[in-house]
C-alpha cells in the first residue's frame, strides 16, 4: 500500500467534467490573458512514487519563494489534466514526449500521429503547441529524464562485451524480452529494436514494464533483457545493467513541470521551480525513487532531505 503523504495539508475530493477539447469559446481570452500568480497553489501527483516525489518538491521550493501549496492526488491523467485546465490544480510534474502524445490524441483523436520524438526540442514544440490552447504553460524541462530502456544480466553484458543497444545487435544473439505484451507492436519495442539496432528477438515474454517478475524472469535466465526506465533504482539488486540506447530509439520524457497559466505562469513560479532543473539528474531520481521504495522512507522526508542537500532548501 503506497503511504500516505502527511507533510503538506491534501485535498481530498476533485470534481472534474470530461471534457475532450480546449477552453469553451468565451473562455478562450483566458489563454493569452497574462499569466496569474496565484498565492495558494495546488500541486498534483499521479499517485506513483516518482510523482509523489516531484510533487513533493516543487511544492517545498514554491513555499520556500512564498507560496501556500496543497498536494492533491490523482491517480488518472484522463481526470487530472481536465482539472489543470481548469485550475483546480495548477502545478503538476509531467513527462514531455508522454504528455505530448497524450494531449495530441486528446486534441486530434486517438489514431493521430505522435508527435512526441527522441529530439527534446522537437517534442517541446508539439508540446507546447498543444498545452497552449488550453491554458496550459509547460516550463523548461530539467536534466531528469524517465524513458523506456532496455537491460541485461551483468555476467551476459560482460560475457559478450555488451554496453550498448547497439553492440546487441551486432552480436547476432537471439534475445528474449520480458516486457509489457504491447511490446510486439510498440516502435519503442520489438519493432524498433529490430529495425533500428537489427537485434534479433525471438518473443516477448509478456510480464510487465520493470516488474519484479520480468526483472527476476532475466535474472534467471529465462529471458535475456527486460524492458524498464531509467529511473529504476532495484538493477544492481537484480544483477542487472542498462545497456545504452546510443541510437536514441525512445521518446525525450524528460520531466517538465506544467502550469496553469491564469493562476500559476508567472515569473515567481518558473523562478522557483527552475532551481530544480540545475541540480535533479535521473541517476539523483532513481537514487530518491529507492529511498522511497526499499528504505520505505517518506517523499517529503526525501525530498526535504534532497533539495537541503542541494543548497534550495534553507
Amino acid at each position: 500500500m503506497r503511504r500516505a503523504l502527511t507533510a503538506l495539508p491534501a485535498l481530498t475530493l476533485l470534481t472534474v467534467t470530461a471534457c475532450t477539447t480546449g477552453p469553451s469559446l468565451e473562455n478562450r481570452g483566458q489563454v493569452t490573458a497574462p499569466p496569474g500568480d496565484s498565492h495558494h497553489l495546488t500541486i498534483g501527483s499521479a499517485g506513483f512514487t516518482e510523482s509523489d516525489l516531484l510533487a513533493q518538491m516543487y511544492a517545498q521550493l514554491l513555499n520556500q519563494a512564498g507560496y501556500k501549496t496543497s498536494l492533491l492526488t490523482v491517480n488518472n491523467r484522463e481526470l487530472y489534466e481536465p482539472a489543470l485546465e481548469s485550475g483546480q490544480i495548477d502545478v503538476v510534474p509531467e513527462y514531455a514526449a508522454t504528455f505530448a502524445d497524450w494531449l495530441n490524441a486528446k486534441t486530434h483523436g486517438a489514431d493521430a500521429e505522435t508527435v512526441g520524438s527522441p529530439d527534446l526540442g522537437r517534442t517541446m514544440t508539439a508540446l507546447r503547441r498543444l498545452a497552449t490552447p488550453r491554458g496550459l504553460t509547460v516550463l523548461a524541462p530539467g536534466r531528469a529524464v524517465d524513458q523506456n530502456a532496455f537491460a541485461v544480466r551483468a555476467d551476459y553484458a560482460r560475457r559478450h562485451g555488451l554496453k550498448t543497444l547497439s553492440d546487441l545487435g551486432a552480436a547476432k544473439l537471439k534475445v528474449r524480452i520480458a516486457a509489457g505484451d504491447e511490446c510486439v507492436r510498440r516502435p519503442y519495442c520489438e519493432p524498433g529494436l529490430r529495425s533500428v539496432y537489427g537485434i534479433d528477438i525471438t518473443g516477448v515474454d509478456p510480464k510487465g514494464v520493470g516488474t519484479t517478475q520480468a526483472k527476476r524472469a532475466v535474472q534467471e535466465g529465462r529471458d535475456q533483457m527486460v524492458l524498464i526506465t531509467t529511473t529504476d533504482a532495484t538493477l544492481d539488486a537484480f544483477g542487472l545493467v542498462l545497456l545504452a540506447d546510443d541510437k536514441h530509439l525512445q521518446n525525450a520524457d524528460y520531466v517538465v513541470p506544467v502550469v496553469n497559466r491564469a493562476r500559476a505562469g508567472s515569473a515567481g513560479v518558473a523562478k522557483a521551480l527552475g532551481r530544480l532543473n540545475d541540480v535533479l539528474t535521473t541517476r539523483d531520481l532513481a537514487d530518491l525513487n529507492q529511498r522511497v521504495d526499499s528504505w520505505r522512507r517518506l517523499p517529503a522526508d526525501v525530498a526535504r532531505a534532497y533539495l537541503t542537500d542541494k543548497g534550495l532548501l534553507k
